[in-house]
């Protein structure tokens, strides 16, 4: 592969995400306690993923928007129990500023300064981190996030607008994750080659979707070093 660039995931590829998201919404919901003492009396953070994932066929900006999601069934909530509305900037407010509190893994500090020696960077992501909040934006040419592109992975348009923002062409475009379906296939299907990001060690035999084929299988960053 003649790869002029490398497009990462965010979440479970450069940093663990379920840890990060339990913080968030337990720092969330500490919060709710002493604003809005009613709602948290009346749903635990369980009910109100329930109440999340009940309202993601309302709309279809749902399913790709995970930051209008959680504000608008904070907001519906709020006012449900006698608060106003406009809390639900403040607690969400709360929730990103927990949600950027990343703990990376080792390698990707490092591993994306030496990428960069060689090729120009970017990330896609399906989530909202804020990669300015948490000190990586410098790394990266282009930066699409779903909630604010209008679509999100394995939709081939996120990857194709990133590529046409780093005016390459897909097939000069590695993209990285670890989410066969979103990541992989998704990136193959839009033209791009893919590289699966496996740190857990899955052998290939155990892995869900053994018909999905990256072009790579990689432990870290470092292993992306071996195409330049």
């Amino acid at each position: 592969m003649k790869i002029k660039a490398v497009l990462l995931d965010l979440d479970d590829t450069l940093w663990p995400v379920r840890p990060l998201l339990l913080h968030a919404e337990a720092a969330l919901y500490e919060w709710m306690q002493v604003h809005v003492p009613s709602v948290a009396a009346a749903y635990s953070i369980e009910a109100l993923r329930a109440r999340r994932q009940g309202l993601i066929a309302s709309d279809p900006r749902f399913r790709y928007d995970l930051w209008a999601l959680r504000h608008t069934v904070l907001s519906q909530v709020f006012v449900e129990h006698g608060e106003v509305a406009a809390k639900a900037d403040s607690a969400m407010a709360v929730f990103a500023h927990a949600r950027n509190q990343v703990s990376l893994y080792a390698d990707v500090e490092p591993g994306l300064t030496q990428l960069a020696r060689h090729v120009q960077l970017g990330t896609i992501s399906n989530g909202f981190a804020d990669l300015r909040a948490i000190g990586l934006a410098r790394h990266f040419q282009v930066s699409l996030a779903a909630h604010q592109f209008g679509c999100a992975k394995p939709d081939a348009r996120i990857f194709h607008a990133a590529c046409a923002a780093l005016a390459l062409a897909p097939a000069e475009v590695l993209y990285v994750g670890d989410d066969l379906l979103l990541d992989v296939e998704g990136a193959q299907r839009a033209g791009l080659p893919a590289a699966w990001m496996n740190r857990s060690g899955i052998v290939s035999q155990e892995r869900a979707h053994p018909q999905i084929r990256p072009e790579l299988e990689c432990r870290d960053l470092y292993d992306l070093l071996q195409l330049f």
